[in-house]
């Protein structure tokens, strides 16, 4: 997720203005800094983070000047959509970010998470399908 977030800083850090509260360089380093928290949590939390390009813009929408918050908002957004895309590519091979296979994340009878492989294109390992399945039919009602 590293090269989405420094991407997407060097797209718009040089639009980052300095204000009455910090110099535009110490804006830069938190606008930075906000980037590389919000695509590390699309990474490693990304089914709890509802609005990713929302959270992000509000974050970081007063670094940039009132006129250029239109172009700021989109470009976030299409550097998310891309990022998630990248996310649920990797998911659908079987492989986690780190490239190691991915667990399932239902947790066993003992209270330990569950150590095997999920189904293809699922969270869950074929012993804990069934939470996926429930899950969708209540989401449905």
């Amino acid at each position: 997720m590293y090269q989405f977030s420094r991407s997407l800083y060097r797209e718009l850090g040089p639009l980052v203005t300095g204000d009455r509260y910090g110099t535009a360089c110490d804006n830069r380093q938190h606008f930075l800094e906000s980037c590389e928290s919000a695509f590390q949590r699309l990474a490693s939390d990304r089914h709890y983070f509802a609005r990713p390009s929302r959270t992000l813009f509000n974050n970081v929408r007063f670094y940039f000047p009132m006129a250029e918050q239109v172009r700021v908002y989109k470009l976030i957004d299409r550097y998310m959509r891309v990022a998630s895309h990248f996310v649920d590519e990797r998911e659908r091979e079987g492989i986690s970010l780190d490239g190691s296979p991915l667990c399932c994340h239902a947790s066993t009878r003992k209270g330990t998470p569950c150590q095997r492989v999920p189904l293809p294109g699922s969270k869950y390992c074929p012993s804990h399908k069934h939470l996926e399945e429930s899950f969708a039919t209540s989401a449905a009602a």
